[in-house]
C-alpha cells in the first residue's frame, strides 16, 4: 500500500538568490485537498515564510497524535467502550543532535478522553494508550529510510 502528497512551490519571478524567496507552498493529497504550507517562521523570518500555513513540523507532530488518536479509538471501540470526544494538544521538541543538526527530539502527546458513561480506570486507560502507541503506524516509521528519486522540472 503507498500514500502520496503532492508538494509545490513556485517562485513567482521572485528575486531568488538574495535567500529572501516565499517559502509558501501548497500539498495536494489524493483525496483532492489541498494545505497551505510554509516554513515554521521560527526558522525563516517573516515574511518569507506564511505564519498562517502548516510547518513540515506541525504536521509531523500532527501525524503522530492523529494517528495514536485513530488506534486509541478502535482499540477502545473493541473494548466495548464509547469515547465522546478526545483532544490531544500535541508539542514537538527540537534539540540538536551530537552533530549539531536541529531535530525533533521529543513528541509529548497529551490526550484527554471524555468517555459515555464512568471513566476507565487509570490502569485500563495506561493499556489503552500503550498498545495504540505500539499500533501506530507513524511512530513505528520515525526512523523510516527516506529514499530520494530526484528529477529536473
Amino acid at each position: 500500500m503507498a500514500h502520496g502528497a503532492t508538494v509545490e512551490w513556485d517562485r513567482g519571478g521572485a528575486p531568488f538568490t538574495d535567500n529572501r524567496y516565499s517559502r509558501a507552498h501548497r500539498w495536494t493529497f489524493d483525496g483532492g485537498t489541498v494545505i497551505a504550507a510554509s516554513s515554521s517562521p521560527a526558522v525563516v523570518p517573516l515574511p518569507m515564510s506564511d505564519a498562517g500555513a502548516v510547518d513540515p513540523e506541525e504536521a509531523f507532530v500532527a501525524s503522530i497524535a492523529a494517528c495514536h488518536m485513530l488506534w486509541f479509538l478502535d482499540l477502545a471501540r473493541q473494548a466495548g467502550r464509547v469515547v465522546d470526544s478526545y483532544r490531544d494538544a500535541a508539542r514537538g521538541t527540537m534539540a540538536r543532535r551530537g552533530d549539531g543538526m536541529l531535530w525533533l527530539a521529543h513528541v509529548d502527546l497529551h490526550p484527554a478522553v471524555t468517555w459515555a458513561g464512568p471513566a476507565t480506570g487509570a490502569t485500563a486507560l495506561r493499556d489503552l494508550h500503550d498498545t495504540a502507541h505500539r499500533q501506530c503506524f507513524i511512530a513505528n516509521s520515525v526512523r523510516t529510510e527516506i529514499r530520494l528519486h530526484a528529477r529536473n522540472g
